[in-house]
């Protein structure tokens, strides 16, 4: 590594100092009204993202213990006001803490805060301060950084910055190994980590080691798993981000001020490249231009969205192990280094040209998305011919067809309706599998990404691990489904979640586990079992295949009828399977007792083979004496409303969060859960994990 000091290190860090301790700050008990402003111990740093917005770590806002509560907290924030070093005080309130259980269990005194521990910080007063700027990759290079924050060296508070490497990752990207060439001091924890090759903030300072330099950061990308929007609103991810990228784009095209901004300041980074690179790449004042034109657009519909034009735009299959891209911006991030030394600049325009011609979650600003369109042809004028002639086209084309599936979305739904009432969402879904692992009990399992009818048998794999107990399934799989939620929700509905499973464990409590906030999942979307892939069907069987189509075709067009398959007036019973196969085939069969040891397999594996796609089980109750006659009752009345099959995940839904609300008129749906083996929605069918790695 260059000595911090001498070479292109030393010239970045000459560069990029002066903007990133402006925009850096130290972080402090609230003022009280009576003390001098920024008086009292340093609890650590943060800085600026955005206007108004500062980020640092959870474990510094958390200073005086576990009986602070972080959520909410209001703290003191001393920030430099202008060039002469002059600083002033605000108070801020913190909005909200990464991980979000990190407000119920603490870790012990001097122990390391959960990943990512993070807090975002939103200033209560007007203020004029500067910005970092945000890198936009899912994964940094392991090059020369700086990091920044409150140091007391000199026996004052200031803001200092020293230079290091990053030597690798950890905790699957969320963690930073920084170098040891320098110590990091107590007070910096929560400063910026800066990539002194591209100029932009990669980390937060976390840690330091106890017995010698250099320690952890945090990757800003794990902002991404800030907490989920409601639906139909736009997430603090996404707001955030905006705000970020208008005010760089803002501050680029401004002739107000002679002071050198970010943008600025990249074009005089040492270069890292060949002769022919800048051909290759956007410059620094097209990327922060572009950024600033795609945030002026409404954001994404979906995180899949942005991948989908982001494989189009890279001739490949994004990484599926990045995050998931929840805004425009993030898709560029995933565009760089495209494959086969194709030239990152023309990978961007083609995103930018099919972002312009998208259909977004609502109407842009007049005339947003044709200034975007005006600023990449202008921009393809200084690369070669062939690429401004294929974007022409590409824009023609994106053109033709937005209008075309805008007229056939007015034909299906002349009065405004993008899906029926109640109907399931037909995108992407997040697929759960779990296997028993032999005869323990412990369970090895896989979340993926379904694709669903429009790209039939298409998955994307999230995250998979072995050997966790039945127990413990619900926190080792709150990341993993956090992460496949993020890839799949849209901004008007939440994604299916499907469960495949085998029928023992149909009495998985999965509706009532909580990946953000308090609210279990069965309330925030539609949740169903469904049968493992390639068990229980007969090869060349097609007769048993027309029966299954036709039993699902009769349930979805309804009038649904409802049938005790598990019991006879509370008494358990195995059905045999010529009764099953005399069934009308609109019948649901419905299971009080399946999760009970005996009757499992009995009748959820006959009611299968039989060809019933839909079918109804529930947890047992805790009192195993209890009457089934109510949650019998309420079921009929509840197939009769829906008088079709489309809309009972939903009603499902809808039933949960009667009862998480305290309804009583819904509490016999207590425990159920909805067998639901949509033919369209093919499982893979390759083999489980087996035993450890």
């Amino acid at each position: 590594m260059p000595d911090g000091r001498t070479g292109g290190t030393a010239r970045a860090f000459e560069l990029l100092e002066p903007l990133v301790q402006a925009a850096t700050v130290r972080v402090h008990a609230a003022p009280d009204g009576y003390a001098p402003h920024g008086t009292g111990p340093t609890w650590g740093s943060g800085f600026f993202i955005a206007p108004g917005w500062v980020l640092t770590c959870a474990h510094v806002v958390g200073e005086g213990g576990a009986a602070v509560r972080l959520v909410g907290r209001e703290l003191g924030i001393t920030f430099s006001s202008g060039a002469d070093g002059t600083t002033g005080t605000v108070t801020g309130r913190v909005e909200c803490v990464l991980p979000e259980r990190l407000e119920e269990r603490r870790p012990a005194r001097r122990a390391l805060w959960d990943l990512p521990d993070l807090a975002l910080v939103r200033v209560l007063a007007p203020i004029t301060h500067a910005c970092v700027r945000l890198t936009d990759r899912g994964r940094p290079r392991l090059d020369e950084v700086a990091y920044f924050g409150c140091t007391e060296d000199l026996g004052a508070p200031e803001i200092t910055g020293r230079t290091t490497r990053l030597r690798g990752t950890a905790a699957g990207g969320a963690a930073l190994r920084l170098g040891d060439d320098d110590e990091i001091e107590p007070g910096m924890s929560g400063g910026p980590v800066v990539d002194l090759a591209r100029g932009e903030v990669v980390g937060v300072v976390k840690a330091r080691r106890h017995n010698g330099g250099g320690g952890l950061a945090v990757s800003v990308v794990q902002l991404r798993t800030l907490p989920l929007a409601a639906t139909g609103q736009v997430g603090l991810y996404r707001r955030v981000m905006q705000a970020h990228d208008l005010y760089h784009y803002d501050q680029h095209v401004s002739d107000r001020g002679s002071r050198r901004t970010w943008t600025d300041v990249h074009d005089e980074l040492p270069a890292r490249e060949g002769p022919y690179e800048g051909r290759r790449r956007l410059t620094a004042a097209e990327r922060t231009t572009l950024c600033g034109l795609l945030a002026e657009l409404p954001p994404p519909r979906s995180s899949e969205a942005v991948r989908a034009l982001v494989e189009a735009a890279r001739g490949e299959e994004p990484d599926p192990g990045l995050p998931a891209p929840l805004s425009w911006r993030d898709g560029l991030g995933m565009l760089h280094d495209p494959p086969g030394g194709a030239g990152e600049a023309a990978a961007m325009l083609r995103y930018a040209t099919d972002v312009s011609v998208a259909d977004h979650r609502e109407p842009p600003s007049p005339g947003a998305d044709e200034e975007l369109w005006d600023w990449v042809r202008a921009t393809a004028e200084r690369l070669w011919r062939p690429l401004r002639r294929e974007l022409g086209e590409r824009h023609e084309q994106g053109l033709a067809q937005r209008d075309r599936r805008r007229r056939a979305q007015a034909d299906r739904h002349p009065y405004g309706h993008a899906r029926p009432p109640g109907a399931l969402p037909q995108g992407p879904s997040v697929l759960l599998e779990a296997w028993a692992h032999g005869w323990e009990d412990v369970y090895d399992w896989r979340v993926s990404v379904l694709y669903g009818p429009a790209h039939p048998g298409r998955v994307t794999p999230v995250d998979s691990g072995v050997r966790a107990t039945r127990a413990g399934l619900a926190e080792v799989l709150r990341v993993p489904l956090a992460e496949a939620f993020r890839r799949c929700d849209t901004h008007d509905a939440a994604a299916l979640l499907e469960v495949a499973v085998a029928p023992e464990l149909f009495g998985l409590p999965v509706d009532t586990w909580t990946v953000a906030g308090r609210t279990p999942l069965g309330v925030q979307r539609p949740v169903v079992f469904r049968y493992p892939a390639g068990t229980g069907r007969i090869p060349n069987d097609d007769e048993a295949d027309h029966r299954r189509a036709d039993r699902w075709t009769r349930v979805q067009a309804g009038p649904l009828l409802d049938e005790r398959a598990d019991c006879d007036r509370g008494r358990p019973r195995t059905p045999a399977p010529e009764w099953l196969d005399t069934l009308p085939d609109n019948t649901v069969p419905v299971h009080c007792r399946a999760a009970e040891a005996e009757p499992t397999r009995g009748s959820l594996y006959g009611v299968r083979d039989a060809g019933y796609g839909v079918a109804v089980t529930r947890r047992p109750p805790e009192d195993p004496e209890a009457d089934c006659a109510p949650f019998h009752r309420g079921l009929r009345e509840e197939l009769t409303e829906a008088a079709r099959g489309a809309p009972l995940p939903v009603r499902l839904q809808a039933l949960r969060a009667r009862a998480h609300g305290a309804d009583p008129d819904a509490y016999w749906a207590d425990g159920m859960a909805l067998v639901w083996e949509d033919p369209a929605r093919a499982l893979p069918e390759d083999e489980p994990l087996q035993g450890d790695l």
